[in-house]
């Protein structure tokens, strides 16, 4: 048990270095997600309990280098400079040590008190990699121990060596990395400097000395604040002269230069690799998914599969929550006797929120095939074949990352766009994130898909979906690239891990953690969106048609007509009555204002209001279809949603077809259009957005509905 004595960790490493497997290792199921103050990047909390001390893990973004050209790297430097961790738990990955060891060589020059997790030491291992520990460690300053995130090896050992950092058995003796003389001179006059400046006292004088030489604006920010800045000034003018003279370069490019020759010194007297021998799984896969002829059908398949499994298990546990909410629904519509009350709870809550809840276990086998595709190590490669396509679009390769992001959520995908430093491949990358089938709209397609088509059919459809929205966007970024943003893309790198099998806990907790959001979201916007559309869906009442039923229901009970007759005559007049409602309804009215301009495209006045709401999100567009088209059911049960399209007279499946064509395209969410509008700094491109995909939804969604119409 915790005696109430608090440890403070952060675990900073490279993407792919298995930093979040040995969160989980480490805080099991403890944990809690969330996101960094005013940034959209993921933050992962955990704690545990060791020999007496209650130990707060933070897993930081996986970053390269504490550059801030990213909102990782930006939230990672900040989170190590303002809120000091009592020690860092550098994570590398054991079989690429001189990739990672960039990284550390600036923790060694931020000065805190870190240590080395050597991970995947399993592997190291297994490839016949020998490391000299002790002589990595002097040169690096802090203690190494060796651990295994997957096997869960090494975790008690790293324990130990935090809490006796924590309690200064342990001296970091924290190493400077030294630069060429003449360098190092520029950085030790202006380091002594910035030590005279008290109120500089967060920052350590030498790190801030360093980043001034790199032209780090973010510090140069903050120095010209303070008067020392008119000598910090003229020392770095005299460092860039004297680096132009001698090196015909800039201090920048020579920091760097020396932190990799330290990298590769370390890694020559401290590393033995074992010879070349035959060709790994990695080589022989990569034959296949790097190829030029088959990795782009290669990357198809693979996601054409995933979307087979999604929908094939998926629609076994979709029928049972249909079941279970339409059993909610039946037990709990007699129980109420106020009409109101029950029209509330079955026509509204249930009906709305129940039709995007049965659709949650979609979601998630989605979102596990995702995440073992990106921690197997296969999406780097995606990113890397998929880059020779783009760049005949006019897009930089890096575009990539951001619009896959763009598949979970287009929010924190625009803020990826903060990687690319050309302003044209960020604007042109904003602007076609939203034609990503992001996760809300995913509902919309599964609903529409299981109505009209069987499973293997409603993947393949799916499929399609997403393949569209990609080749929208391809368009699009062609069609500004080829006129108004005409400016060349840079050249694309990426690193490609080797692969690695999943740990199922990784995997399923990234799952769970999308599905708690899904369910969260369910709970609070789309709850209350269905109650608001409820109530305009059933206000303002029409007295005459409350009258009318009244007497008509008077006029059947007193006929001599039999019983089961009497009551097929009450139910057909309780759907008229509830119709002839809803269309005098303030959502009935504004419906019927958009129904001219969507009716070429298959819709009616209901599909109308949905559209409009789904504009707060995009699953409001089922749960608002839920309440509506339940309105019109006349017994106290709701049907599932599915059921009352498939027997729509006014709904067939090229509505289906062209309405989720017309959901993929148009304006993203509220929320959306605010992150567009902020990262691109003006309205007129965010306005001008606007009018061209609702142009391109309504142009495209017109012609799918009169093919399908065709082909019926």
């Amino acid at each position: 048990m915790s005696t109430g004595k608090e440890i403070s960790i952060a675990l900073a490493g490279n993407p792919n270095c298995g930093k979040s497997s040995l969160f989980n290792a480490l805080t099991g199921a403890h944990q809690k997600v969330g996101n960094f103050p005013g940034v959209t990047v993921e933050k992962h909390e955990g704690y545990l309990d060791y020999k007496g001390y209650r130990i707060k893990v933070v897993d930081l973004p996986g970053t390269y280098s504490l550059t801030p050209y990213s909102p990782e790297e930006i939230v990672t430097r900040e989170y190590l400079i303002k809120e000091r961790p009592d020690v860092v738990v550098n994570v590398l990955e054991g079989p690429n040590l001189e990739r990672n060891l960039l990284l550390t060589t600036q923790l060694m020059e931020l000065e805190v008190d870190f240590l080395v997790a050597l991970n995947m030491i399993d592997e190291v291992q297994e490839k016949g990699i020998v490391i000299d520990m002790k002589q990595l460690q002097a040169l690096l300053g802090c203690h190494i121990i060796p651990t295994s995130a997957k096997k869960k090896t090494g975790l008690d050992s790293l324990l130990d060596h935090i809490i006796r950092v924590f309690r200064k058995e342990i001296q970091i003796r924290k190493n400077k990395l030294f630069f060429r003389p003449e360098l190092e001179a520029s950085v030790e006059k202006i380091t002594t400097l910035l030590s005279h400046q008290k109120e500089l006292g967060i920052f350590n004088a030498r790190w801030l000395a360093i980043k001034l030489l790199e032209n780090d604006r973010e510090v140069y920010h903050e120095v010209q604040q303070y008067p020392v800045w008119v000598k910090v000034e003229l020392a770095l003018q005299d460092a860039i002269r004297e680096a132009e003279h001698l090196h015909d370069s800039e201090p920048e490019i020579l920091i760097t230069e020396d932190r990799h020759s330290f990298i590769r010194g370390a890694i020559k007297e401290c590393v033995r690799q074992q010879e070349e021998g035959k060709a790994t799984v990695t080589d022989y896969i990569d034959m296949v998914v790097l190829n030029r002829v088959l990795g782009i059908p290669a990357f198809l398949l693979v996601v054409w599969g995933i979307f087979q499994l999604t929908f094939t298990l998926g629609s076994l546990f979709t029928g049972w929550l249909a079941f279970f909410f339409s059993t909610i629904a039946s037990v709990t519509g007699p129980l109420l006797s106020n009409d109101t009350l029950r029209s509330i709870v079955v026509d509204g809550i249930i009906a709305g929120v129940g039709g995007v809840l049965i659709f949650l276990p979609n979601i998630v086998l989605l979102f596990i095939g995702l995440s073992f595709l990106e921690a197997s190590g296969y999406m780097a490669r995606a990113a890397f074949v998929i880059d020779r396509v783009m760049h005949r679009f006019g897009l930089h390769g890096k575009s990539f990352i951001p619009l896959i992001t763009g598949f979970g959520c287009s929010i924190p995908a625009m803020m990826a766009t903060r990687t690319l430093k050309s302003p044209t491949d960020r604007l042109v990358t904003i602007m076609i994130i939203p034609f990503m089938s992001c996760g809300a709209k995913l509902p919309v397609y599964v609903m529409l898909t299981a109505a009209f088509f069987a499973p293997a059919v409603a993947a393949n459809v799916m499929f399609g979906i997403y393949l569209l929205g990609i080749a929208v966007g391809l368009w699009t970024a062609w069609l500004l690239k080829s006129t108004i943003l005409k400016v060349d893309s840079e050249p694309f790198v990426m690193e490609l891990p080797p692969y690695r099998w999943p740990t199922l806990n990784s995997v399923l907790f990234q799952a769970k953690m999308k599905a708690l959001m899904y369910v969260k979201k369910a709970g609070t916007l789309i709850l209350s969106a269905v109650i608001i559309i409820w109530a305009a869906s059933n206000y303002p009442r029409q007295s005459s048609l409350d009258a009318a039923l009244m007497a008509e229901t008077a006029r059947i009970a007193g006929s001599s007509i039999n019983t089961s007759e009497k009551e097929a005559r009450k139910k057909a007049l309780d759907v008229r009555i509830k119709s002839e409602q809803l269309e005098y309804s303030l959502a009935g009215r504004a419906g019927k204002v958009l129904e001219p301009l969507i009716r070429p495209l298959g819709f009616d006045w209901r599909i109308g209001i949905a559209l409009v709401t789904g504009l707060a999100a995009k699953e409001v567009v089922v749960s608002t279809m839920g309440t509506i088209y339940s309105i019109g059911q006349s017994d106290g049960a709701t049907k599932d949603l599915k059921s009352i399209l498939r027997n729509d007279p006014t709904f067939s499946r090229a509505t289906a077809l062209s309405l989720m064509v017309f959901v993929l395209l148009y304006i993203p969410c509220v929320a959306a259009i605010g992150v567009m509008k902020k990262e691109v700094g003006r309205w007129r491109p965010v306005l001008l957005y606007s009018v061209y995909s609702l142009s391109v939804a309504w142009v495209i969604s017109f012609a799918v509905y009169r093919l399908a119409l065709f082909m019926q």
